[in-house]
């Protein structure tokens, strides 16, 4: 029988993912997006699909659907596109979550909300396990997406506790692949876009900072998993690729699979840029048998391969 599910910001770089996933799997889709970084190329293949519904929705405003599952993915998740309107980010995150977690308790739904390692803030832990509770700060320029999804996370298990409504919170790491934006300013996108361009490549800080990076087809498969986990499995569950790597690994990599004469130039470390962000996964390998399968060079040649097919 097919499962009506509503996946929201599902035009984004992941939602497309994780649509057209879900599509073939046989289920009836609907993908909700206001398009402020979404693009409707990334589900053009699938808008012929009967079983694939487009609305063009801002999840700030309530809508009133029946469906199966949710999947709450609704919100900016790069720092130049967040911060853009932060008083937007913010509420995107809060009535967004407030608005799908409605219609799960109406529908007696389960719903999933895309949360973020961007929780931990500047983490004095490290790696960081979901027990953390992060250092994050409340007045800077990151705080809008911040503190935005720790304040969603609150109201999906307020609603648990509250409406017995059935949540899922999954934490994702630093996630790169095919559908991303070349302007979105994330580090991946950044460098292989100046790469193949010739371009010199923009380094904040002096390059040790790390990260994790997962390809996005990881963390469609970590997705699926969780929501489709027992019921009293709620998470937070992090999801990401504990490999961890310093951003002039990344630079030196990317030059190297580009073959680009690309040169490394250094700027300043924006303000709250975390130092380390690593996961540990030991939850999602013994709740959900869930690890990433595909390491860095595989999953930045196939990247690499989708920009060249773009620029």
């Amino acid at each position: 029988m097919r499962k009506k599910i509503l996946i929201t910001g599902g035009a984004g770089f992941v939602g497309s993912h994780l649509c057209r996933r879900l599509l073939n799997e046989g289920n009836d889709i609907i993908c909700l997006d206001n398009f402020f970084t979404g693009d409707k190329s990334n589900i053009i293949d699938m808008l012929d699909n009967p079983y694939f519904e487009l609305i063009r929705h801002d999840v700030q405003e309530p809508i009133l659907l029946e469906v199966d599952e949710i999947y709450n993915l609704a919100c900016p998740a790069s720092p130049p596109y967040y911060q853009f309107d932060p008083v937007a980010t913010t509420k995107t995150s809060v009535m967004g979550a407030i608005n799908m977690l409605s219609i799960a308790r109406k529908c007696k739904a389960k719903i999933l909300q895309a949360s973020t390692s961007e929780v931990y803030g500047d983490p004095e832990i490290h790696p960081q396990p979901e027990s953390y509770r992060g250092s994050v700060s409340t007045t800077g320029i990151r705080a809008c997406y911040d503190e935005g999804k720790r304040c969603a996370e609150t109201l999906f298990f307020d609603f648990h506790r509250q409406y017995d409504v059935t949540i899922k919170v999954i934490r994702i790491f630093n996630t790169y692949g095919p559908a991303m934006n070349p302007n979105d300013g994330r580090v991946v996108s950044n460098f292989i876009v100046q790469a193949l361009k010739g371009e010199d490549i923009t380094m904040y800080g002096d390059g040790t900072q790390t990260r994790s990076f997962q390809y996005v087809d990881d963390l469609i498969e970590g997705m699926i998993k969780l929501m489709n986990s027992p019921d009293e499995f709620t998470g937070p569950v992090n999801i990401g690729n504990p490999n961890e790597f310093t951003m002039l690994e990344l630079a030196e990599k990317v030059i190297e699979l580009t073959g680009s004469n690309s040169k490394i130039i250094f700027q300043p470390l924006p303000q709250d840029d975390p130092l380390q962000r690593q996961p540990i996964i030991d939850l999602a390998k013994k709740e959900l048998d869930w690890e990433p399968t595909i390491q860095l060079e595989e999953g930045l040649k196939k990247t690499i391969d989708y920009f060249k097919s773009i620029i």
